[in-house]
């Protein structure tokens, strides 16, 4: 007897908590991500968006998760969203910041700068579960935000494709390690790589697989 194979149905973004809290009040609702938090290689890049409550650009219906697009889908948003003028901003952090005060710090840090590099500063964050004391911000946290929340899927996409674009500069620098196929994460083409050369400028030195298979060349 044949097993039935139950696809699971991806659910869309949505505004639900955005629409609440303008009901509450709030003006300035943003939503954060960040995009190379588990790379080998490269900076993490955190992305703030900040979604007006009328908003009815044509292109929202095509958001998701960053993860969940194609490459050239996740490019055509963010073009789209350069054109129509939405308010976002990025936030960079360093591989040897992250080794020196660790990748959760260096993700918060980069968020912070996102933030700070807006326009006006928002009145409430939605953050993809990642919480930041520091800021004197109201927010909330959401378990896999960047699948269930519109403003945090937009700035999923933004986080991805400014992190992207980097890491294809870098590949023209170090060519040998080919950051343009795998971004620094840690396949097997990345390691084999690390094996063979070492680690390069902008590798993780504290992040396990490197330290365990490179050499500082």
């Amino acid at each position: 007897m044949k097993k039935k194979v139950v696809k699971k149905l991806q659910v869309r973004p949505d505004r639900s908590e955005e629409l609440s809290l303008f009901a509450a009040g709030y003006k300035r609702i943003a939503g954060l991500d960040e995009a190379g938090r588990g790379a080998l290689a490269g900076p993490v890049v955190a992305a703030v968006v900040v979604l007006p409550k009328d908003a009815d650009f044509h292109w929202l219906a095509m958001v998701k998760d960053s993860k969940q697009l194609q490459k050239a889908v996740r490019e055509d948003i963010f073009t789209l969203m350069e054109d129509s003028g939405l308010e976002f901003n990025a936030g960079i952090i360093s591989p040897q910041v992250i080794d020196n005060i660790n990748i959760l710090n260096a993700t918060k840090k980069a968020m912070k700068l996102a933030i700070e590099g807006l326009k006006k500063p928002p009145d409430y964050l939605l953050t993809d579960a990642v919480p930041l004391p520091q800021l004197r911000i109201p927010q909330k946290g959401i378990v896999k935000g960047d699948c269930s929340c519109l403003v945090i899927s937009c700035a999923s996409v933004v986080a991805k494709v400014t992190r992207d674009h980097i890491m294809l500069k870098l590949d023209a620098k170090y060519p040998r390690y080919k950051f343009c196929d795998h971004k620094g994460y840690g396949t097997s083409e990345h390691l084999k790589c690390l094996q063979r050369y070492g680690a390069c400028a902008i590798h993780r030195m504290t992040f396990g697989p490197v330290r365990d298979l490179a050499r500082i060349i």
